[in-house]
């Protein structure tokens, strides 16, 4: 929240010193002229001069304010934009040898008040030990909830660009309102000079808005390469440091695909024949006649 106010205030302060300086040009836009000392000039001296007179036109006030704000956001997102900012080598080096001495409670410690693109995605996961599944899904979460937040940043660029061209064509046809105006006041008979004060500012704003559109847009394209550069580079070495925090699984069940000890079935055994005599069947007696 911090950060975010700053910036705003950097766009509010650097808007109120343009607009300064658009005062005091336009303070000086009349000169005295050379034949008659105590004259003002009326006509405007070019394109310039045209613009800075019509100070009372909303459509300028809002071109300028946008383009002062796409000036201050372009400056920023490309100071902040940089690898020595979002993936800084000294934090890098620092996470790795807090790993390397296993020192886990510093490296929490470390990640939390540390603002780098890494430290904020394997914060999380630290936090999430030892089940390694949890941690890898904290830190994807991470990376996800950073890289939106990076492409939110450059994101107003996009909606400004788009916003030109629109503000140019309303200028445009307040312009040609004009003109038909200065034509409807003069009963159909007006000269060219009394239509070229609503034509030219038709063109005038038309050229403004396509100047605040485009810088806006290219820009926009490329801080968006290198966003999508950086988050990839910063999630890779996160992963990378991640797996060397890799937390030992404990194994209380078998191995999966190691074969159990067959015990072999006992077999039949053959019939042995006995040693012991049978004994025999006593014998009837013989009947004895009497």
């Amino acid at each position: 929240m911090r950060r975010h106010a700053s910036s705003w205030f950097r766009i509010v302060l650097l808007a109120m010193v343009l607009l300064a300086v658009v005062f005091i040009t336009t303070g000086r836009a009349q000169t005295p002229g050379t034949d008659q000392p105590n004259a003002t000039v009326d006509q405007d001296t070019g394109f310039f001069g045209l613009i800075l007179k019509q100070w009372y036109d909303p459509i300028l006030w809002a071109i300028v304010i946008l383009s002062v704000t796409a000036v201050t956001l372009i400056i920023q997102a490309f100071i902040q934009t940089r690898p020595a900012v979002m993936l800084p080598e000294p934090s890098h080096n620092q996470i790795r040898e807090l790993i390397a001495q296993r020192k886990f409670k510093e490296l929490i410690d470390f990640t939390e008040t540390d603002p780098s693109f890494v430290s904020r995605a394997l914060n999380p996961a630290l936090k999430r030990a030892p089940s390694f599944a949890s941690m890898k899904e904290a830190m994807e979460t991470a990376i996800g909830e950073q890289t939106a937040e990076e492409f939110r940043k450059i994101e107003y660029l996009n909606i400004i660009g788009n916003l030109g061209p629109l503000l140019g064509l309303m200028g445009t046809v307040y312009g040609m309102i004009l003109a038909f105006l200065a034509m409807f006041h003069q009963s159909g008979q007006a000269k060219p000079s009394d239509l070229a004060f609503g034509i030219s500012k038709a063109l005038v704003h038309t050229f403004l808005g396509l100047m605040l559109a485009i810088p806006c847009l290219a820009a926009f394209g490329i801080l968006r390469t290198i966003v999508d550069r950086l988050t990839i580079r910063g999630a890779l070495i996160a992963e990378e440091m991640l797996l060397m925090v890799k937390p030992a699984e404990t194994r209380t069940a078998p191995a999966v695909g190691v074969p159990r000890p067959v015990v072999a079935a006992p077999q039949p055994q053959a019939a042995v024949p006995s040693t012991q005599v049978p004994r025999k069947a006593p014998m009837p007696s013989p009947l004895i006649s009497g």
